[in-house]
Parts: structure tokens; sequence; C-alpha cells
């Protein structure tokens, strides 16, 4: 493999690695915008919120088996082209079940990709898992920020229209998937044993489990501290520390991804990493519910550099310690299902402890304790292979 092309398998990550994420975000900036025209009832807003993490549940198992019966580019491909497809649909959306119809279509791709990248980290840097997984999850956090950061300021003026607005955002998807129909096919092994495809997830095994619920103390986190610190802040009378705490939360994993692009091979299947980073999101939980509305900002990016620099490793999980190449997919199909059911279980749980209590800082009670994953299963995760 020539210099040049040896950078291939890393911008094929990032890109792809930022295209999960994309079209999903570009939703949030608009929500109210949307609720207003299609007159959504808060039920409504929720389902179109709920649908991208219920369809990364059900959606990663048939994902991992078009891995095993078609290989990683042509897998990365479907998806790609299913994520633009809805993606591009969204800007025909006249009323909120066109609307949920075509976030479901653009869902289900971003779902297939979701284990597939796993493989392509074991097939394409096989030696080198954390800082494969390093690079992706670095694109994915861009794909996370970029589109919350302009969207308001620049694509809503620019384009005029919500709906186009959304639509746009299958181009940067359309064009990687163009990139993977490039890659050369001697990337993609072909599986040795191609297996049906299967809808539900295979959930034996205590590496899935294992992986599942470390991703799902990350998960849970992450998104449940997105959903519940606004309530927190206005709960306490600082309102104004609303947006600025939640840029925090979300750009904060901008240090700690680029770090660990420098990192990421040294801390490779080392535990104390992972006990490190699940301390601190006790830390940073803790902080925010003990120390005063005024120091949120700084506890929100503490969170944030965690949850970053965790969602890494925990992704890195199932390629590095999966014996059989042919079986990364499956694991990371099935880890994705239980991480996110575990998330929505968390939120849930969060939701009931503050109507039980009336009191807010109840809401971070189970989020506190969705972080014992995280500390009690890797001291003896790396002294075993599946």
């Amino acid at each position: 493999m020539t210099k040049v092309a040896s950078w291939m398998p890393l911008v094929a990550l990032w890109t792809c690695g930022a295209n999960l994420r994309l079209t999903i975000l570009a939703v949030p900036p608009v929500i109210s915008i949307i609720q207003a025209e299609l007159g959504l009832s808060g039920t409504e807003v929720r389902l179109l919120s709920a649908i991208p993490v219920i369809m990364f549940a059900i959606a990663a198992t048939p994902g991992s088996s078009l891995v095993s019966r078609f290989g990683v580019k042509r897998a990365l491909l479907t998806g790609l082209v299913i994520t633009a497809a809805g993606a591009a649909s969204r800007a025909a959306s006249s009323n909120i079940w066109l609307l949920c119809a075509t976030s479901l279509v653009m869902s289900s791709g971003v779902a297939l990709m979701q284990p597939t990248m796993a493989a392509a980290v074991r097939a394409w840097v096989p030696a080198r898992a954390a800082f494969g997984t390093a690079v992706y999850t670095n694109g994915l956090i861009v794909g996370e920020v970029l589109p919350v950061a302009i969207m308001l300021p620049l694509l809503l003026p620019a384009l005029g229209d919500w709906r186009l607005a959304l639509g746009i955002w299958a181009i940067p998807v359309a064009a990687a998937a163009v990139f993977v129909a490039t890659l050369p096919s001697t990337w993609d092994p072909a599986a040795a044993a191609p297996e049906p495809i299967r809808w539900l997830p295979e959930l034996n095994g205590q590496l899935k489990w294992r992986v599942g619920l470390i991703l799902g103390s990350v998960s849970s986190t992450y998104f449940c501290t997105n959903a519940f610190l606004p309530a927190l802040l206005n709960g306490n009378g600082h309102p104004e520390l609303i947006s600025a705490a939640l840029t925090a939360l979300n750009l904060g994993q901008f240090p700690t991804s680029f770090l660990l692009l420098f990192v990421a091979d040294r801390v490779q299947g080392k535990r104390w990493p992972y006990l490190l980073l699940g301390l601190l999101l006790i830390v940073g939980l803790a902080g925010l519910v003990c120390f005063g509305a005024s120091w949120s900002v700084f506890w929100a990016a503490i969170l944030g550099a965690t949850c970053g620099a965790a969602l890494a490793l925990a992704l890195a999980l199932a390629p590095l310690l999966c014996g059989n190449p042919d079986e990364v997919a499956r694991v990371s199909a099935a880890a994705f299902a239980i991480s996110y059911s575990f998330a929505m279980l968390v939120s849930f749980a969060s939701g009931v402890a503050w109507d039980v209590t009336g009191n807010v800082n109840a809401a971070f009670a189970p989020i506190l304790l969705a972080t014992v994953p995280i500390l009690a299963l890797p001291p003896t995760l790396f002294a075993w292979r599946r």
C-alpha cells in the first residue's frame, strides 16, 4: 500500500463516523420551528426525538448480518445510501407522519452502519483498534456538533425553510457513499460463512453484555444529562446558564477526542482508563448537583470531556476483544441494542424519580447509578477472550 493509500482507511473511518450523527443532530436546533409550523403536541415531539434511539437498538442486528453476508464495504455503502435517501426525503415532509417515516428510514441507515464501523476498524486497522476507533469517534463528535453549530445561524437563513435545511445534510452522506464505493476490494475480505439476515439481537455471551453495559454507562450519562440539565438549572433559578452549560457538555468532547488520537495506542487494552473515566463521570454528575449552578458550566465541560473519551474506549472493546473477526459486528450489534435500551431505561427512571420526589435533583440519582458498569466490569474484561 502506498504512503498516500495508507491514510485512506483512516479517512474512510473518520468520514463514515461523521455521518453517523450529521443528519440526526440537525433536528434539535429547528425542533421548535417544526413544532410551531406542524402544530405538534409534546407527545409527537418526543416521538420524533425517540425514533433514532429506538432504531439504533432495533436495526443494529440486521447491520451485523449485512457485514457477514456482503462484507464491510458493501454493508457501509448500504447504510450510507439508506441514510442519504431518508435525509433527502425529509425535505418533502409536509406533516408529522411523513417526517417520522423519513426519519425512521434515515435512522435505520445509521443503525445499520454502527456495528459495521467496529468491523471496519478490525478489518482496516487490526493492530490499532483503539486508535481506529478514536479516529471514527472523533468524526462522530464533529458530526454531533457541526449541525448544531450552523443550522440556525447559517443554513436556515440561507435556505429559508427547515425542510431544505434538513434535506441538505443528505449531500455529505451521499459524498461519503461515493468515497466508500471507490475503496479497494482488497480491504474487504469475504466472510468465511455468510449468515442469513438476523432481525433480533443475539444476547447470549458475557462479552456482549459487558461491552453493552459499559457503553450504556457512557450513553445514559451523556443523553440523560443533556435531557435533564436544563430542568436542573431552571429549578435552581439559573436559566441563563442553560445554553452555556449544554454547549460545554457537547463541545467538551472535542479535547479528549483529539487527545485520544495521540494516546490511543498507549492505553489500548488497559483497565485503568475505564476506571478513571468512570470516577470522573461520578465526580462530574455530583458536581452538577452539589456544587451550585455557578459551577455548572465547569462540571458540564468535565462530563463532556469524560464522555468523549469513554465513548471512544467503549466502542473499541468489540474489535479489540473478539477473537474472531467475523464476531465483531455481531458483538457490536448486541452491545448497541443493550446500551441504548439501558439508556432509555435510565432516562425513564430519572423521570420517575423527578415526578415522585418533585425535585429535579433526584433525576440524577439513576444517572449516577448507571455509572456502575464502567467501574465494575473493566477489571476482568481484558483477562479473557470470548
